[in-house]
């Protein structure tokens, strides 16, 4: 086996691994990846030596090792998704002249973990490390639009979890769905006042390398703004969002 090749599939077997919810049999690694079955012996003993495979004996099966932990641990303490999507909130201030955010889900709240912001700023509640419930924002609807329905219902059990700020926004799980069924066509979401009165923000979702979303690139305004300028920063946060989703290696749903 050549060097690359054999990287190629270890690297196969390790993406596989991390794919699946439990360990996994040297046959169907075998099967699934096609490779020859002396191949997936003698790389899954080479993944074994490093520890980024543990083998079960008693399940005859595979898992991944304590040094894959190790390395996926090393990869959240570098912050990757703030140090990647910093470049593109700042050049999306300076295209907008608005403020820039990203955010992630955490249960059903938005959590906001950067902010970029023009040189005359808007006075806004949103800041980093700021929650939110994700219904009223565009970050959290952008989001929740591509969750399944049974995943935003489990976020949403009852009408009680349809908090407001300014009297408006989804007050039931079945307007909460109408809204995102229409964000998602039009390919971001937008709220008008329902965080802060007197301000709107657009906002797209980035995903991760199974589809899924992962995080959400927003910008937020005036309410006044004209809906023709509104129509061309949805653009500019879908722009952004997709060019994270590249830089993380993902990619959007079929």
């Amino acid at each position: 086996m050549g060097g690359v090749p054999a990287a190629r599939e270890a690297l196969g077997i390790l993406t596989f691994l991390a794919s699946r919810p439990g360990p996994v049999g040297a046959s169907t690694l075998a099967r699934e990846l096609e490779l020859p079955r002396s191949t997936t012996y003698h790389l899954l003993a080479e993944l074994l030596a490093a520890d980024f495979v543990v083998h079960l004996p008693e399940e005859r099966a595979y898992g991944l090792g304590v040094a894959a932990f190790e390395v996926g641990s090393a990869y959240l303490r570098h912050d990757p998704l703030e140090r990647l999507a910093r470049p593109l909130l700042t050049r999306l201030v300076e295209q907008t002249r608005e403020t820039a955010q990203l955010g992630i889900l955490q249960g059903n709240e938005t959590v906001y973990l950067l902010k970029e912001q023009p040189r005359s700023p808007l006075t806004l509640v949103t800041d980093v490390g700021v929650r939110l419930p994700a219904h009223l924002t565009a970050s959290g609807r952008a989001m929740l639009a591509h969750l399944p329905a049974a995943q935003v219902r489990a976020l949403f059990p009852t009408a009680a979890t349809f908090t407001s700020r300014t009297g408006l926004g989804p007050a039931s799980l079945r307007e909460l769905r109408e809204t995102i069924r229409v964000e998602s066509q039009q390919g971001y979401a937008e709220e008008h006042g329902l965080v802060t009165a007197g301000y709107a923000s657009v906002a797209a979702c980035v995903f991760d390398h199974g589809a899924r979303p992962t995080a959400a690139v927003a910008l937020t305004f005036s309410a006044d703004v004209d809906p023709r300028r509104r129509a061309r920063l949805g653009g500019a946060v879908v722009a952004a969002a997709d060019a994270l989703t590249g830089r993380i290696s993902g990619r959007r749903p079929a």
